[in-house]
């Protein structure tokens, strides 16, 4: 797959976000702001009501986050793919296995589980941005 430019992969997730059916149903609840450190390229996302509200590239260290999921990009180029390979299929196994860390309020990140969840399945419908 060929990497997009950042901004056009930040148009993309929030098309196939605020698309998504799943999100639609489930997130009237799913509000938070979380960030994806590919360490070359890092996006904080906020999502309010299951929408993508805003994505800061590269935000600087006073942009706020709730909590922050970081990876090498070989680990998310793998964990975005349409079909990933054994241990890159889920943030848990990526995460026991792989070099992928879960950081922040945890406590937010669990009870937003299962649309975050979603949110990270569908990046392999657009891709890794790295």
């Amino acid at each position: 797959m060929t990497v997009q430019s950042p901004e056009r992969w930040i148009e993309d997730l929030r098309q196939v976000t605020d698309a998504d059916p799943e999100l639609s149903s489930h997130g009237r609840y799913y509000s938070c702001s979380f960030l994806l450190d590919m360490e070359e390229r890092r996006y904080l996302v906020r999502v309010h009501r299951g929408k993508v509200e805003e994505v800061v590239l590269d935000p600087g260290p006073l942009d706020q986050y709730q909590f922050a999921i970081s990876a090498s990009p070989e680990t998310w180029r793998k964990f975005c793919q349409a079909v990933p390979p054994a241990m890159y299929h889920g943030l848990w196994s990526t995460s026991f296995r792989r070099d992928m860390r879960l950081t922040g309020d945890l406590l937010v990140l669990m009870q937003n589980l299962r649309c975050v969840t979603r949110h990270m399945e569908l990046l392999r419908q657009i891709g890794a941005p790295v």
